[in-house]
């Protein structure tokens, strides 16, 4: 009788699920909207920056540097000036992001073998382009210089001489190519797991509340903790296969490897929807209507996004942030599924954060328990 009363609860919750479009509108549709929208937006991966040039030599050897600037897969040549007045005003007008100027002398100096100089101009308005940018013009540059150089010294019979004392070979492990998508996909799903656990079940207790039918419930012969299961259950089953879809179509779509155990991908989520649905029974026990219960789940989300790692690194904010990130469960959960995921660890390699994750879970479910079956009561 116990299974029954249980499973008909989570049969009720299944069924007004189904019946309310806007439920279903946020559990299937917001997610993959979500999922798009970030997946490609929330991405500092900086390609085609917009460049205008101004060529005074017009050498072969000024076309051969324009040409190793085209090559590279960040800058895109998509006008040609003959002043710099009309390439500040490009510029200004954000149809450039950057600027090119060759002397008229750079040719004649490379031929005789001196020191030519060029300039590259950025628009700094927007810093993250800017910085890319920086960092490939002077890459590119550094490029060019040494091929320069070592043609220069081939002519005159002295190739070793280019030969540097120290070497450094660098090696990117787990994302070889730097693929912003590899960090944004896992992170959005301890994002859109928190959002769906914590906003639903919030606004699914007090929506019973609000309709007269949790007296209904507590009538019933079903004890409290069996209504807390009945209702929580559908929510996590929801949240589990929201985890899937994000799963295969960051696959299939992004192309990010799932090089670690899904088993245990699977488990440590649990351990998290925990410490979530517990989040929304503890917001239920507060909201008197659906309205504040969203609105305090907004307040409680935003926060913990910002400070959890998931758009800015924790180790570049200041000290007193950082101390305030260990306070929030996305932040464990983020570097859990990283990790599984991108470099494929174990449970060893993360072990300190389940153990976080655990002592959350336990605080916010028993508090959030208690508070609700006081309610009931």
């Amino acid at each position: 009788m116990l299974n029954s009363r249980l499973l008909s609860l989570i049969r009720k919750e299944f069924i007004q699920i189904v019946r309310d479009p806007r439920t279903l509108l946020i559990m299937f549709v917001m997610p993959i909207i979500m999922l798009f929208l970030l997946g490609y937006a929330a991405t500092n991966d900086v390609r085609n920056i917009s460049i205008v040039v101004f060529d005074q030599d017009h050498s072969t050897a000024a076309r051969e540097l324009i040409s190793a600037y085209r090559a590279a897969d960040y800058f895109h040549f998509d006008f040609e000036v003959d002043s710099v007045a009309a390439m500040k005003t490009l510029i200004d007008r954000g149809q450039a992001r950057a600027g090119l100027i060759i002397p008229p002398d750079y040719g004649r100096q490379l031929a005789a073998h001196e020191a030519a100089q060029v300039a590259f101009v950025l628009d700094g308005s927007d810093p993250t382009v800017a910085a890319t940018a920086l960092s490939a013009a002077t890459l590119i540059g550094q490029m060019k210089s040494t091929a320069v150089l070592w043609a220069t010294l081939e002519a005159r019979g002295q190739p070793g001489a280019l030969n540097p004392p120290v070497e450094v070979r660098t090696q990117v492990w787990y994302n070889p190519d730097l693929v912003g998508s590899y960090f944004m996909i896992p992170g959005l799903i301890g994002m859109i797991l928190q959002f769906l656990a914590v906003l639903l079940t919030s606004t699914a207790i007090v929506r019973e509340r609000e309709r007269g039918t949790i007296e209904q419930l507590i009538i019933t012969p079903i004890r409290p903790w069996e209504l807390i299961v009945g209702k929580l259950a559908p929510y996590a089953l929801i949240a589990f296969f929201e985890l899937l879809e994000i799963l295969i179509i960051g696959t299939l779509w992004f192309n990010v490897p799932v090089n670690g155990d899904l088993g245990l991908l699977l488990a440590l989520s649990g351990l998290f929807l925990v410490t979530t649905l517990g989040i929304g029974l503890l917001i239920s026990t507060i909201a008197k209507t659906q309205f504040e219960a969203m609105l305090i789940a907004m307040v409680i989300q935003l926060p913990s996004i910002f400070l959890s790692g998931f758009f800015f690194p924790l180790a570049a904010m200041p000290p007193f942030l950082q101390a305030v990130s260990y306070l929030v469960p996305l932040r464990y959960f983020l570097i859990i599924v990283r990790a599984v995921l991108i470099k494929g660890v174990g449970l060893d390699a993360v072990l300190s954060e389940v153990i976080a994750l655990t002592i959350f879970g336990v605080v916010v479910m028993g508090v959030a328990s208690l508070r609700f079956r006081k309610r009931l009561d």
